[in-house]
């Protein structure tokens, strides 16, 4: 990862880090929108994620979303029903997405009820293709216009962990991961990185003493998913006080 491309926003607490990254959405869908009259925002799993999920079904911000023009996917998901409580999904919608006048149309979850994750890696693959209009990413035409992302306690983004063969992948957007490597120990269906690097923002939300050391051996440029992800657009790390590592304010 360039450190002059990465943008470092440090927060008081996890309330403003919900509110700021709140306010980031709101703006890029007022920028993306106006070009042709939607927005693509991929969504995160984790906790870091939850506060400005809840902000997002309530008043003010509710009344401020454009919901008829904002498309939702997600970034990863963990092979399981909607209704299970592991599910990235599942918890985005019950949290905000099944509580706002958002379309039917416009909330894209991974087809985890297809038989394996490959076979939904497929779908969501010809998903995405058939939203953004082609089957091969330009670096001019983002497929999103906000990703947002989180960081896993061992450095992994989405269902991309270290070591991972699919940290290489080039040509493919979405994959199957047959054997995650953090818990819940269950399969996955991850977006790649040339898929989630095709954004114009890419927004970091990582929050909590815990990821304190995780965060400093990824800004020292260890070779972690965290360190090697990168984006067409803007790449910001939105962090709270107590995530941030030494040196970093």
């Amino acid at each position: 990862m360039d450190s002059k491309h990465r943008q470092i926003i440090v927060v008081d607490d996890t309330a403003a880090l919900a509110e700021t990254a709140a306010q980031r959405l709101l703006s890029r869908i007022a920028q993306d929108g106006a070009r042709d009259g939607r927005c693509s925002v991929c969504l995160t799993g984790g906790s870091s994620p939850e506060g400005l999920y809840r902000l997002l079904a309530d008043e003010p911000w509710r009344g401020r979303v454009p919901w008829e023009r904002v498309h939702w996917f997600m970034g990863d998901d963990r092979f399981v029903p909607l209704s299970d409580p592991r599910s990235n999904m599942g918890i985005a919608k019950r949290l905000f997405l099944d509580r706002i006048p958002a379309p039917r149309g416009n909330v894209h979850p991974i087809p985890t009820d297809a038989n394996y994750p490959e076979g939904a890696a497929n779908l969501y693959a010809d998903a995405l293709q058939t939203f953004y209009g082609a089957d091969k990413l330009d670096s001019v035409r983002p497929l999103f216009d906000l990703v947002l992302m989180g960081l896993g306690p061992d450095g992994h983004v989405a269902s991309l962990y270290p070591q991972s063969r699919a940290l290489d992948e080039k040509e493919r957007w979405v994959l199957g991961v047959a054997k995650a490597g953090w818990e819940p120990f269950v399969p996955r269906v991850t977006l790649t990185f040339p898929a989630l690097a095709s954004t114009r923002e890419m927004l970091f939300l990582v929050d909590g003493a815990d990821k304190r050391d995780i965060l400093h051996r990824v800004f020292s440029g260890e070779d972690l998913p965290g360190a090697r992800v990168h984006c067409n657009g803007d790449l910001v790390w939105l962090i709270d006080r107590a995530a941030a590592p030494q040196g970093v304010s």
